[in-house]
């Protein structure tokens, strides 16, 4: 019985660890997400680039 419910009882130690994790868990989460918006932003704008010279050379091959 005694064994049952030291089991049962968290470690002052445990719960740090606990915490630390979670808090590393969301960090992860943030850096994700920044990460997927500075791709998006790098896609776009070698979109952008990639149609200003489509469009510069398409004027170029006109004239």
């Amino acid at each position: 019985m005694a064994k049952a419910l030291f089991g049962s009882v968290v470690a002052p130690h445990e719960m740090r660890l606990a915490a630390e994790n979670a808090a590393l868990r969301a960090q992860v989460r943030r850096l994700e997400t920044q990460l997927a918006v500075l791709r998006d932003e790098r896609d776009a704008a070698i979109a952008r680039e990639l149609l200003h010279m489509a469009d510069d050379s398409a004027s170029s091959v006109l004239a």
